[in-house]
């Protein structure tokens, strides 16, 4: 299970970039804005992952 979430946090985060710079690109920042909101979310999710790992030693 902990493969799983971690490989969707990281899709996430790509997702959000890939969202964040075609709104740099196209100057909208509600897009830009949702990117950065995914990041974010990948990014805990993340970090969430790793701190379960690191109980587990």
């Amino acid at each position: 299970m902990a493969r799983k979430d971690k490989a969707r946090g990281k899709a996430e985060e790509v997702k959000g970039t890939a969202k964040e710079r075609v709104g740099d690109v196209t100057d909208n920042e509600s897009l830009q804005a949702r990117g950065k909101a995914e990041k974010a979310k990948a990014n805990l999710r993340q970090a969430k992952e790793k701190a379960k790992d690191a109980f587990k030693k």
